[in-house]
This record gives C-alpha cells, sequence and structure tokens, in this order.
C-alpha cells in the first residue's frame, strides 16, 4: 500500500507543469535574463523534459507499486537528463566531480552489501541499472561539444549538464541505499509454542488423585500446564485457570478438592460461575462472577459443605441447596459436618449449619492464617492453635468454656508447626514440616500436651486424655 501511495504521488507531481518560480531559479542558476524572446526557448526545454520525465514516471510507477521497490521511482525522475545527454552533445561542468565521488561511494557500499548480505535478486537488478546509468553519463561526457554562440542555448546547455549528474548522481546512490519496502516485525519474536487446545467435552471423575495447578500465566514453560487444571494428569477444561484482582498479577482461580477426594469446587471457565462438583453432578454455587468478586472457597470433609468468603459469608449445604449467611464473616478458618468457624473484624465464632452461635472468643493473638481452628465432627469440641503455633486452648461447645490450655512441644523441644484434626483412631493430630521436607505427624494430648510420633496407627504405650 505504501509503494502504491508513493507511486501515485511521485506521479502528480512529474505532471505539475513549469511555474514561475521554477523559471527564476533557472535563470539565478546559469545567470541568464529571461526575456521576452528567450523565454519560449527555456519554456520549450522544461516543457520537454516534464513531457519525458512524466513518460518515465508513469512507466516507473507500476513497477515500484508492485516490488515495493522506491528505487524504481528515483530512477523514473532522473532517467531524462540521463539519457538525454548520451544523444546530445554536452560540455563538463564542476557538477563532475560530486558525480565521480557519488560513483565512488556507490561503488564502495554496493560491494560491502554484497559481501556482508549475499546477492539478492533486488541487488542484481539495482546493479544493472546503475552500470547502466554510469556507462551513459560516461558516454555523454566524452562526446565533444561544439561551441554555441546563441546565449540561451548555452545557458540550457550548462542546465542540462548539471542536471544530468546530480540526476546520475541520485540513481547510483538510490541503487545502493534504497531497498523495497517491508511490512515491520516485531521487535521480539515470540519464544513459546502454542497451548494445546481445550478438548470441548466436559471432564468427570469418582475420585480424584493428584492436582496440579496452571503454573505460567506469563511465563513461556512449553510443557506446563499454562492454561487449565490438571486432574490425574489430564486436562480439566471446565474450570478457569486464572483470575486478575484489581492492581494485581494473576492468580490460580479456586479449585478446591474435598478430603475424601470425591468432590471439587472450581470457577466454571465459560460461565464464571463458582461450581460443585461430585463425579459427572454438577451444580452452580454462585452466578456469573467478575475476577474481583472471586471469593474465598473451603470445603468440607466430605465435599457436602462449602464456604464461601467475601464480604461476608455463604455456607451452602450442596445435598439440600440450604444455605446460611453469615454477614460479619471476613475469613473462614473450618469448615465441617458439624458447623463453621470464621473470624470478624474483633471475633473468632463457631456456628452450626443452622447458623445457631456455638462460641464467640477475642481473636488470639499470634493466630495461625491457616489450620488454627479445628471443630470437632460431633460438635463437641473446638480447639484453637494461636501464638504461633506454642498455644492450643480447647474449648466445650456445651458449655462454652475453655476446658484446656496447653502449650506443647515436640520431642525434640521444637513448637508444633500447625494442626491437622481428629484423626480417624480418635487423638486429635498435629505435624511439622521436617528439614528435608517431609511432613511428620504427631499425636497431641490436647489435656497435658504430650505428643507422640505417629507411625503406623497408634505408638505403643499412647494413653490420651479425656479429649
Amino acid at each position: 500500500m505504501i509503494s502504491w501511495v508513493a507511486a501515485v504521488i511521485t506521479a502528480l507531481a512529474a505532471a505539475v507543469p513549469l511555474s514561475p518560480g521554477g523559471l527564476g531559479r533557472f535563470a539565478a542558476l546559469t545567470g541568464l535574463e529571461i526575456t521576452g524572446t528567450n523565454a519560449r526557448q527555456v519554456i520549450g526545454h522544461f516543457a520537454g523534459l516534464r513531457r519525458w520525465r512524466l513518460a518515465t514516471v508513469v512507466l516507473a510507477a507500476p513497477v515500484a507499486g508492485l516490488t515495493a521497490d522506491p528505487f524504481y521511482l528515483v530512477l523514473g525522475w532522473c532517467a531524462v537528463p540521463v539519457f538525454r545527454a548520451v544523444r546530445s552533445s554536452a560540455t563538463e561542468a564542476v557538477y563532475r566531480r560530486a558525480w565521480v565521488l557519488a560513483v565512488c561511494a556507490s561503488a564502495i557500499t554496493g560491494c560491502y552489501l554484497l559481501t556482508t548480505q549475499g546477492i539478492t535478486p533486488t541487488r542484481l537488478a539495482h546493479a544493472a541499472i546503475v552500470v547502466v546509468v554510469v556507462a551513459a553519463i560516461s558516454y555523454a561526457g566524452r562526446k565533444a561539444a561544439p561551441e554555441i554562440p546563441d546565449e540561451t542555448e548555452s545557458a540550457i546547455r550548462r542546465w542540462s549538464v548539471r542536471t544530468r549528474y546530480l540526476a546520475g548522481s541520485a540513481t547510483v546512490l538510490a541503487g545502493v541505499l534504497i531497498a523495497p519496502w517491508q511490512p515491520p516485525l516485531p521487535t521480539e519474536q515470540p519464544q513459546y509454542t502454542m497451548p494445546r487446545q481445550f478438548p470441548e467435552q466436559q471432564v468427570s471423575f469418582q475420585k480424584i488423585g493428584e492436582v496440579e495447578g496452571p503454573a505460567c500465566p506469563w511465563l513461556d514453560e512449553m510443557d506446563a500446564p499454562c492454561r487449565y487444571w490438571l486432574v490425574d494428569g489430564e486436562p480439566f477444561p471446565q474450570a478457569a485457570p486464572y483470575v486478575v484482582m484489581k492492581g494485581g498479577a494473576p492468580t490460580a482461580a479456586p479449585f478446591l478438592v474435598s478430603p475424601d477426594r470425591r468432590s471439587v469446587v472450581y470457577l466454571d471457565r465459560t460461565s464464571r460461575r463458582l461450581v460443585h462438583q461430585h463425579a459427572g453432578t454438577r451444580h452452580d454455587l454462585s452466578g456469573p462472577l467478575a475476577d474481583p468478586d472471586v471469593p474465598e472457597v473451603s470445603v468440607s470433609e466430605r465435599g457436602r459443605y462449602v464456604a464461601l468468603a467475601k464480604n461476608g459469608t455463604r455456607v451452602i449445604d450442596t445435598r439440600s441447596r440450604r444455605e446460611i449467611v453469615l454477614p460479619g464473616a471476613l475469613k473462614v478458618l473450618e469448615v465441617n459436618s458439624a458447623g463453621v468457624v470464621v473470624t470478624t473484624a474483633s471475633r473468632l465464632v463457631a456456628h452450626d449449619h443452622r447458623g445457631k452461635e456455638l462460641l464467640s472468643i477475642a481473636i488470639p493473638r499470634g493466630l495461625l492464617e491457616s489450620r488454627s481452628a479445628f471443630l470437632k465432627p460431633d460438635g463437641s469440641r473446638l480447639v484453637v492453635i494461636s501464638d504461633d503455633g506454642s498455644l492450643v486452648e480447647t474449648y466445650d461447645l456445651t458449655t462454652r468454656e475453655r476446658i484446656h490450655r496447653v502449650r506443647p512441644r515436640l520431642p525434640d523441644g521444637d513448637p508444633i508447626g500447625s494442626g491437622t484434626g481428629w484423626s480417624a483412631k480418635g487423638p486429635f493430630q498435629i505435624y511439622r514440616d521436617a528439614d528435608e521436607e517431609e511432613r511428620r505427624d504427631f499425636f497431641l494430648d490436647l489435656a497435658t500436651g504430650r505428643t507422640r510420633y505417629v507411625k503406623n496407627g497408634l505408638p505403643d504405650g499412647y494413653r490420651p486424655a479425656d479429649q
């Protein structure tokens, strides 16, 4: 497109008739006084030059448009002064020095480009035309120029010599300096491969094993699951991989698997609704959500209860579709079959699934960010771990009284890491991450603070107190 626009503009410029200003410049440069006697002769010279230039430009314009090579526009504009000099004698002028310099510069530049960037069809065509132009001007320069008594003709001849050398210089320099127009290239080529396409069908499951989250929202890791969640190594295409919060970088969208591995809650990629899926059965938990409105999600041990915390908390029974709303609840610490434990701006509160308040205490100092409150499945006890893991308090939810307050230590004297909850065997269980990055579990006696390493079930000699 650019080449055609330039070709049309050049053709229009060649068609512009001679103006009085052009005659004034001619008279000033040649020292000739334009009179009524010689004006027709001068105008005739320039009219002939314009006709031939328009003809050559009209021929060169389609070539330049088709090849996107502006060199042919320069050639069409400058060819007439060069080749008219071949058929008429002309005298040498001071412009010959500029011409020689232009030829030398063109030769040096052309040799450099050929040796460093190689031979191309465009460079060969330019070189052939430049050779023809150089030969034409050299031939014209060797022809004898007879004396001309007519002052006007002499001035026109001097002007022709000037334009011949200037046009030739422009042509030979354009031949090596001008290249065809190319579409702009991106500043940096992408170094990644396109991600795999999403399967069209939705995936169902019986029991979820390994889950691998999306790992590279903006990176170029070719083998990482950048565009989808993986469940047991296979894409889970219905789940949205990322959300973008206001003023933040992309983060993984909610994807919560229940502890029994039979249910999952995720943000649907298409509808942008939170969805609870059990095997192949799906239920919407919310309407369409903008990314900044996506809540924090918590799931009970068997996936029946789902808590959504965002400007208050909703707890949904996925079996009966009933829900309770806790307007002041900001963060969910625990949700299970017995109820839900949340924090407000200043309180830690336990509720049952009818919304009844079971216990309310001031938020303990140094409450852990996660796994810090545990509601016993029968609804009788609440355990709170605070003081950065050094303090464990047990509350009786029937009397709403604290019944135990211990500072447990592991066998090596270190404080505990976090809690796990009540084990299938009955005792409360805690864990810590060992130096070798292996999780180590311990039983905790809530009444005495004694701990014992868990290995193949209950340790020998362990006698837990009433918990």
